[in-house]
């Protein structure tokens, strides 16, 4: 079977879950639970054999990491995924500010496919591989 790869543009931004889950603390269930996941297109899930709450890898020119494919609930957003404010979006958004002070966490292009067997990085073990320590 070929690897299914689906080229996408990324979004990033707050959500309620996430918020929620900034309030119980970085490190708890709640926060990782909010922020470790990827809203996607259904179609576009489905175009790389991707079901509902399975783990992808989301690749950009700034890195990799390992999120929870989710069907974005609301309209149809074909081409487009969005990840939750945090240290797992941050992996893959670029620290390039463009002289403004802020890097832009909107319209990157992003590769994503199916990574059944890769495991979602805690916040300890993405800061190690980030960092280093």
């Amino acid at each position: 079977m070929v690897e299914q790869k689906l080229n996408v543009t990324l979004l990033t931004g707050r959500t309620i879950e996430q918020g929620v889950g900034k309030e119980y603390g970085k490190a708890s269930p709640e926060y990782f639970e909010a922020c470790t996941m990827v809203y996607m297109d259904e179609n576009d899930m489905k175009k790389i054999g991707v079901k509902n709450r399975s783990n992808v890898l989301v690749t950009t020119s700034s890195g990799s990491v390992v999120l929870k494919a989710v069907k974005y609930p609301r309209s149809a957003t074909p081409g487009l995924i969005y990840i939750p404010y945090g240290p797992w979006a941050n992996a893959v958004v670029s620290s390039e500010t463009t002289c403004i002070g802020m890097p832009s966490f909107k319209g990157t292009p992003a590769e994503v496919k199916a990574a059944p067997d890769q495991p979602i990085l805690s916040i300890e073990e993405l800061f190690k591989k980030e960092f280093g320590r």
